[in-house]
């Protein structure tokens, strides 16, 4: 049992946050191309598909990101209990993990087409190389989003077998959603990551903030307009959308108290809800 809730632990299932925001563009990539007058056991097979190949690739991402992060996660007061920094679970064991949850997400990728298989594993350097990103440049939370959204054109193109303009347009404001609420999520460690080193766009913008994550937001909100356009949805969609630019605009960033780790980590949580408020207004605009 105490291997179990290390291995818990160490893959972050307690906290399904991180594996959530991996799969709303998933979900939200397979709403827009899915033709609701069908069948609906496909879409419901393919979402449940998507959330596994979510968890399953957050939680090797987790692993990857401890045994890279190893001795910086000694020195944050955050992480450095964590089962590989505290030396709770060995660099061998932990690759073990890492190595058997893949191969369990690629049981699950081959249930697509070629074209869908063949572009994730494209991505995959892309998974794997982002904790390494801090180390180099002050915008890992730009590759964190390129990596986190790629599932939105995988879902896209898992019905299509091609792809278009309008995932590409979706993918990019989705990229710039996570590139706020993540630089929101790194200013819990800024005071510890300045001390060792580690770079992030919470230290690059943390004179003003809330100017960075107004820009990167109103881009986000600025895809979702353009995405009811090309995909000519009825005007409710647009006067929905008030609700997903409320929570963004005014609670996330007007109500932020960036100096406040606890606060940040709750503005951060809270883009689970409107992940789920964008993909009911998704399912209204397709199905009604």
């Amino acid at each position: 049992m105490s291997q179990l809730n290390l291995f818990i632990e160490l893959t972050r299932l307690k906290k399904p946050i991180g594996f959530m925001l991996l799969f709303w563009p998933c979900l939200w990539g397979l709403t827009i191309v899915y033709d609701f007058n069908g069948d609906l056991k496909k879409y419901f097979f393919y979402s449940f598909l998507f959330l596994s190949g979510a968890i399953l690739m957050r939680s090797a991402g987790c692993i990857v990101n401890d045994i890279v992060d190893k001795n910086f996660d000694k020195k944050v007061e955050r992480t450095k209990n964590r089962p590989i920094a505290s030396g709770q679970i060995s660099i061998t064991l932990a690759s073990i993990y890492a190595l058997t949850l893949c191969a369990i997400a690629f049981l699950v990728l081959i249930n697509f087409n070629n074209f869908t298989i063949i572009m994730a594993m494209i991505s995959m350097p892309l998974a794997f190389t982002y904790p390494l990103m801090k180390r180099i440049t002050y915008w890992p939370q730009l590759f964190l989003g390129i990596t986190f959204n790629y599932g939105l054109v995988l879902a896209w193109i898992s019905i299509s077998n091609e792809i278009s303009l309008i995932p590409i347009v979706f993918y990019i404001g989705a990229i710039f959603w996570t590139l706020g609420y993540d630089t929101i999520y790194g200013f819990q460690d800024i005071k510890d990551d300045e001390i060792i080193g580690v770079k992030s766009t919470s230290i690059k913008f943390k004179k003003y903030p809330k100017k960075f994550l107004y820009v990167s937001y109103c881009i986000f909100i600025l895809s979702l307009i353009l995405i009811g356009i090309l995909m000519k949805f009825k005007f409710y969609y647009f006067v929905l959308m008030i609700f997903p630019i409320m929570h963004l605009l005014i609670f996330q960033i007007r109500k932020l108290n960036f100096v406040s780790p606890s606060d940040c980590l709750e503005k951060f949580k809270s883009n689970n809800f409107l992940g789920l408020i964008i993909f009911l207004n998704l399912i209204i605009a397709k199905t009604i």
